[in-house]
């Protein structure tokens, strides 16, 4: 018997059971392509989104959700958390790869990943963290153009079936007050 949405074709094939529910989600292949991924406008164009780690900077610190500003790199949460406090540890220049940081660049990026994990372990208290990168998008970098590094708080039972299955993830602080606790516990 062939449901009504069923293409034609479909039932062509042997109905076997497998046990397995299918939850499609076609609108992810748009992220897998890539299709209007910020990543840096190229020349002459405006019709790309813009970079948003060179975005933020030019914003208030409050709208910028940036927590720290250095020399050379600064540090922002992520607007897509994977749990509250993720940061983001990013250089002011447009540069993809961590092997294209100047050695200035390369000692405050470092630094400020520091800093960041002392801020999050002060305002929050993790049990851990996952700390890196991700260079290019095979690697499973979202904005492959301009590097960052993920500093993300982990405590025992924060992941459970929402992500998988819901396509949800519960974070129970707004970022704004994220924001405020960590500027607060940041190292002086």
């Amino acid at each position: 018997m062939q449901s009504p949405e069923a293409p034609e074709e479909a039932s062509k094939f042997p109905r076997m059971r497998d046990g397995f529910q299918r939850l499609w989600t076609p609108h992810r292949m748009a992220y897998i392509r890539g299709d209007d991924k910020a990543g840096g406008r190229p020349k002459g164009r405006s019709d790309t989104p813009e970079c948003p780690f060179c975005a933020s900077p030019k914003r208030s610190d409050a709208d910028g959700l940036i927590v720290h500003r250095g020399e050379t790199c600064f540090v922002v949460l992520n607007l897509f958390p994977y749990n509250p406090g993720h940061l983001l540890v990013c250089p002011y220049r447009h540069v993809p790869r961590y092997v294209d940081l100047t050695e200035e660049e390369t000692r405050e990026f470092t630094d400020l990943t520091q800093d960041a994990i002392r801020a999050v372990e002060a305002a929050s208290r993790p049990m851990g963290f996952n700390i890196g990168m991700n260079q290019g998008a095979v690697a499973g970098a979202g904005v492959e153009a301009h590097l960052h590094q993920h500093v993300v708080p982990r405590w025992s039972g924060d992941m459970n079936f929402l992500p998988i299955i819901g396509q949800t993830k519960a974070l129970p602080v707004l970022l704004e007050d994220t924001r405020s606790e960590l500027v607060d516990a940041w190292p002086r």
